[in-house]
This record gives structure tokens, C-alpha cells and sequence, in this order.
């Protein structure tokens, strides 16, 4: 199981090898995109907390990166973190997701991204529900129901 030890390691040392890559310029992105979740996911914005149904939607499926569809998580591991963002205790695939230091805002945090297209998804925290720790706290635009 993935922990706070190895998310930590993986944004100093490096991220493992993504299972595929999508490359695209940004006017490519941008036409393919809402304005929000280009915003979000290509210029690394934060959407307005509370401010998307997928907080409070807990039914099976899968959840995929909204730019390029790469599977990232399962319903089974979201849960309600109070905090107004779509929250998983961890991503279906451990190189789904790639880990960077974050020291934006005057704090230090972990940014996620998509592993196959570096799209920003959220920030990582080591304050979630056993068994894991952690608190994969996403943009919900950066994000879309598979199934």
C-alpha cells in the first residue's frame, strides 16, 4: 500500500514511469477543455470548495483524469473529508499519479498530477482514513465518472 513515506520519496527523487503519455499543446488542450477545467488542470487552479456534486456522490464507478481519461481512482476508496473537494484515500494504480513539491501560497504541500498527462488534479495530505493515511484531496473538473 502506498504511504505518506513513499509520496514523499516520489516528489524528491522522481515518479515511476507512467503507464502511457498524452502530449498536446495548450491551444490543443484549450479546445478540448471547459475554460474552468483548463483553468484547473493545465494553468493549476483550485476550484471553489463545495462548489461541485461530486463531493457528496458516493456510487460505485471509477474516476478518470478529465484530459486524457487515464483511470485514477475507484469510488470504493472516496470518502466525505468535510473539506468541499472530492477526496480518495488512494489512486487505483500506484503510477497513475505523479507527486510534486508544492511551495505556492506560502505553505508547503504535495501537488498530484496525472501521470500521463501531467494535468493538475489536486494535493495529497497525510491526514486521511486508515488503512493509508492519506487524503488525495482532488478538483472535481479534473476529474470525470468512467462508469
Amino acid at each position: 500500500m502506498l504511504t505518506w513515506q513513499d509520496i514523499v520519496a516520489r516528489s524528491e527523487s522522481g515518479n515511476l514511469a507512467p503507464p502511457s503519455r498524452v502530449e498536446k499543446t495548450d491551444q490543443e488542450w484549450q479546445a478540448q477543455l471547459s475554460e474552468e477545467a483548463f483553468r484547473v488542470t493545465r494553468q493549476k487552479g483550485t476550484e471553489r470548495a463545495f462548489s461541485s456534486g461530486m463531493c457528496t456522490l458516493f456510487e460505485p464507478g471509477r474516476y478518470g483524469c478529465t484530459c486524457c481519461g487515464t483511470l485514477l481512482f475507484d469510488a470504493h476508496e472516496k470518502f466525505d473529508s468535510g473539506t468541499g473537494w472530492p477526496s480518495f484515500t488512494h489512486p487505483v494504480q500506484d503510477n497513475a499519479i505523479a507527486y510534486h513539491k508544492d511551495g505556492s501560497h506560502g505553505m508547503t504541500r504535495i501537488e498530484t498530477t496525472c501521470a500521463t498527462c501531467d494535468a493538475h488534479l489536486g494535493h495529497v495530505f497525510p491526514d486521511g482514513p486508515p488503512p493509508s493515511g492519506l487524503r488525495f484531496c482532488m478538483n472535481a473538473v479534473a476529474l470525470k465518472k468512467l462508469d
